[in-house]
């Protein structure tokens, strides 16, 4: 068995061969988080720093980095499990929504079946690394 650093190495060594590698440093790429490209906007402009998911079990936790591709690194501020029929239009503003009945419907015609199915709802709280030190640089 062949010691390698990484997968480049790994392919270029295996020279189109089929070879037992084991891999001794690995480092984990963080989690994306996928939006519709409607929703791109909001999230630059810093209107949108939430969104609502329906895991089977949480995927993500406070404090942990992401990715959103199109925007950049982000960091997970909040999450929490929540009921979408308890979401209030106080929950759907920073969500980027103007009332919860907007929220609701977005969400029952994105996970449709997976309302069906029992998935439960989390918010994820969110925001773009970087923003917090343009903002305060354009005040000083």
């Amino acid at each position: 068995m062949m010691r390698i650093p990484d997968y480049k190495a790994a392919r270029m060594a295996c020279k189109g061969r089929w070879v037992r590698v084991r891999i001794h440093s690995f480092q984990a790429l963080p989690a994306m988080l996928l939006f519709k490209k409607k929703f791109l906007p909001a999230i630059r402009s810093g209107e949108k720093t939430q969104t609502i998911r329906l895991w089977k079990f949480r995927h993500m936790r406070t404090g942990q980095r992401s990715y959103i591709p199109g925007i950049g690194p982000i960091r997970i501020t909040l999450i929490e499990p929540v009921e979408i029929t308890e979401l209030s239009d106080a929950d759907a503003v920073p969500d980027g929504f103007q009332s919860a009945s907007e929220l609701q419907n977005e969400l029952r015609t994105i996970y449709g079946d997976k309302l069906a199915q029992g998935y439960k709802a989390y918010r994820i709280a969110f925001e773009v690394e970087g923003r917090a030190s343009k903002v305060e640089g354009q005040s000083a």
